[in-house]
């Protein structure tokens, strides 16, 4: 005898067919009715098995939907793991109140109202799940002994003058809840028989008034879930909502009970605002969030929370059960490109947002990240709203060079630009009025991508809302909350970490997105076609959204199934100089040295690609082409280069033995990011390069030198003032100047092509005597550090 399908599969023994049906089944009815499970159905299979339902079959779910929501589809989906019957009524109407359910109840028990052994389970669908199977629910209804039991709760509703009427309990929750109720179809059909409310009436209240009399109470003998056996309503949990126990499970139970099993279900709970880390057991066959309590948004939340886990959605086991399903592939549309050779038009049109709504770093780097995004730019239309004047130079230069390549492109300038708020809500209306769009994908500039694929992913998952998960780099920081405060601001859910570090992969419903997110352009013509989406009470833009967007019943959605990218800081930007983006070597680490250092450096730091043009002389790449431009540009944007004389006030002692026309990285407050550079990106080739000797990169003297035929076109003999000296090329020989270079006399040793963003690294006193060679035209860049002096 086995599980099979909710039900009891037994083998036959080896005997005629006729014989050998008719036996075991007179046999598996006698064992079945000594367990106290006689009430069944059976069929008979051709491989000689009976499968029996324990009185499954009799058990059919009637629920109200007048449109299909993401809570629905939820609560479609559980109801098909544990293979309910369900049948929806209302879909399609208008939704006017509680008292909807009642008169479409009413109607539909009609045709069951004479018969006794039909059981039915009314219960709501957009906040309520189911947690275990059939066969354990209707088990536990046939236990409480009475012919209609109904959700109960720990608080009375919707009048609480009525709570004294109630009948007192020992133990559990005192009041009736109408999200769920089970009973046999004659009395159900006996308790909604006298309804002749309007559909804006208090379903509650009329079901309240029933059960508070006692002569209609007894009549069709109705109880409450007092201990929350059947039904598990999360307003008022804090009563016989979980009851914990102290057993130990295996992770992969949860979600996976039958009849005469427990539901245990591991999970972390950001309950009412306590960390409270239990094994709860779920005895339960529904677990209902009450509709009728809506505006307690909290336990909508606690539901959405719940519904990422159960039932079967995840486990540590199998991981994300449920991230392949309904997916829209987009592959589908590729081949036929390829097969049908037909025009890009057949993939969907996405507005695409761009937001720039403060001083940003590495903004000319986003706009290259949306130029290489694997999709058909005839499909794309962009709409960049920029707040940020000192960000007008690089939008232009995108625009310049790619606008053409976009089917359209809309620009608000910063002058143009009135708030946040309204630049994002024009945003999402240009796909909401353009009936051709299909998605609206909203990007604001401080977000990295670095999934050239994303917005096929994203469209492929299918979702109303979805974001990729992106977070600081480093940190916790993301673009999502995994719960919210009692204010509705940020709280941490027991799986937040988790989900940032990824140690649990999937799609998870939250309650705040920010920063990145794709939006179906039919929802936005739907359920979210109001204007002003960015505004709520005195909610910021981000905030807002999320909380409209929550008021709707639409589900958001955070994947992390995928690397998408992380989070700029935007710490500390400040806007002073000509190129910004090079003071960022704290902040954002990474993306500095992707901007700024040579792809080739790595293979330096394991002593590769290092080459020795002269004795103890190394030449090894440090810089890109960018960082050499943009050096080179901030020195001459700052303009204040010295005299060249040898009295140079700059210096201690105000005298240079060997000056150069030069500005010192002090004079631009860049010596402590020079610091830094030199002591990651240098300091270990040095050690690399001089076993035996550590460096701290310490210097007295870094700057930026310029040799010009006319000004300084070369630099006498001399012994530099440093342990060792890095020399770092900063533009290219033969395209910017001629001559130059560097020779070492004690070897008779001359480097005469330097190669931009290479560095040259050099013992500085005694051994290596050096001049720099003339200049005979154009202009010489170079930057020099007296390292360890």
């Amino acid at each position: 005898m086995g599980a099979a399908t909710n039900g009891i599969s037994l083998l036959a023994p080896a005997c005629s067919v006729r014989l050998r049906a008719a036996w075991c089944l007179s046999f598996c009815k006698y064992l079945l009715n000594r367990v106290g499970l006689g009430d069944i159905s059976w069929t008979y299979r051709n491989n000689n098995t009976f499968i029996f339902f324990p009185w499954t079959e009799k058990l059919l779910v009637l629920t109200v939907a007048t449109e299909e929501t993401d809570g629905f589809r939820r609560f479609q989906r559980s109801a098909q793991c544990f293979n309910y019957k369900v049948k929806v009524l209302g879909l399609g109407e208008e939704w006017h109140g509680e008292g909807q359910k009642v008169r479409l109840l009413k109607a539909a028990l009609e045709q069951y109202a004479d018969n006794e052994d039909q059981i039915i389970l009314f219960t709501e669908s957009y906040d309520d799940i189911f947690s275990s199977g059939p066969a354990e629910l209707v088990k536990k209804f046939k236990q409480a002994k009475s012919k209609v039991v109904f959700t109960a709760e720990a608080v009375a509703y919707p009048e609480r003058r009525l709570e004294p009427k109630y009948p007192s309990v020992l133990e559990g929750k005192r009041f009736l809840g109408s999200a769920a109720f089970i009973g046999y179809a004659p009395y159900l059909h006996k308790l909604v028989a006298d309804w002749d409310g309007a559909d804006e009436d208090s379903d509650q209240l009329y079901y309240t008034k029933i059960f508070l009399d006692p002569v209609k109470r007894e009549k069709i003998n109705i109880t409450l879930d007092h201990r929350c056996r059947i039904f598990q309503s999360l307003h008022g949990s804090e009563g016989c909502a979980y009851r914990a126990t102290n057993d130990t499970i295996k992770e992969h139970d949860q979600c996976t009970s039958y009849a005469g099993k427990k539901h245990k279900v591991q999970l972390l709970m950001n309950y009412l605002g306590n960390y409270i880390p239990r094994v709860w057991t779920f005895e339960t066959g529904c677990v209902v969030c009450d509709e009728s309590l809506r505006k307690l948004s909290e336990f909508k939340l606690l539901m959405n929370y719940l519904g990422n886990y159960i039932p079967r959605v995840w486990t540590f086991e199998t991981g994300c059960v449920v991230c392949d399903e309904g997916l829209r592939k987009l592959s589908e549309f590729k081949l036929t490109l390829l097969f049908f050779y037909q025009t890009d038009d057949s993939f969907p049109l996405v507005v695409i947002g761009v937001f720039i709504e403060q001083p940003t770093p590495f903004i000319s780097e986003f706009f290259k990240r949306i130029t290489s995004l694997q999709y058909p730019k005839q499909r794309i239309q962009l709409y960049i709203a920029n707040h940020e004047p000192n960000h007008q130079r690089q939008v232009e230069k995108f625009l310049k060079e790619h606008s053409a390549e976009y089917s359209l492109v809309k620009y608000i300038a910063p002058e143009e630009m009135s708030n946040a708020a309204d630049a994002r809500n024009a945003g999402m209306d240009m796909c909401r009025q353009n009936l051709e769009c299909e998605y609206y994908f909203s990007i604001d500039v401080q977000v990295v991508l670095k999934n050239a694929s994303i917005l096929q992913t994203l469209i492929e998952q299918n979702k109303s809302i979805l974001s990729p998960m992106v977070s600081r780099v480093q940190e916790f920081w993301s673009n999502f909350w995994g719960a919210l405060s009692k204010d509705g601001f940020y709280a941490r859910s027991e799986d937040y970490i988790d989900l940032v570090q990824r140690r649990r992969i999937g799609i998870w419903n939250v309650p705040y997105i920010n920063n990145v997110y794709l939006v179906k352009g039919s929802v936005l013509r739907t359920k979210l076609n109001q204007y002003d989406m960015f505004r709520s009470g005195h909610l910021d833009p981000d905030m807002a959204f999320c909380d409209n967007v929550r008021k709707q019943g639409v589900f958001m959605f955070v994947t992390n199934r995928q690397l998408f990218g992380h989070l700029l800081s935007l710490d500390n930007y400040q806007t002073s100089h000509l190129h910004n983006d090079l003071w960022q070597i704290f902040q954002n680490t990474q993306d500095w040295k992707e901007k700024y250092i040579h792809p080739n450096h790595s293979f330096a730091l394991k002593g590769n690609n290092i080459e020795s043009p002269c004795p103890d002389v190394y030449w090894f790449p440090v810089f890109t082409e960018t960082a050499c431009d943009e050096l080179v540009e901030e020195m001459e944007h700052f303009g204040q280069w010295s005299s060249g004389s040898k009295e140079d006030q700059r210096l201690q002692g105000g005298y240079e033995n060997v000056p150069t026309i030069d500005i010192h990285m002090n004079q631009i407050n860049f010596e402590k990011e020079w610091h830094k550079f030199l002591l990651d990106f240098v300091a270990p080739v040095t050690e690399k390069m001089f076993p035996g000797y550590y460096t701290r990169a310490q210097f007295d003297l870094a700057f930026v030198v310029r040799y010009k035929p006319d000004e300084q076109p070369l630099l006498e003999p001399h012994h530099d003032a440093s342990t060792f000296t890095i020399n770092i090329a900063l533009n290219s020989v033969g395209e910017d100047y001629e001559g130059g270079g560097c020779r070492f006399i004690r070897y008779n040793c001359s480097i005469r092509a330097p190669r931009k963003g290479w560095a040259l690294m050099h013992p500085g006193r005694l051994t290596h005597y050096h001049e720099g060679l003339r200049v005979t035209k154009g202009v010489r860049y170079i930057s020099v550090s007296f390292v360890d002096p």
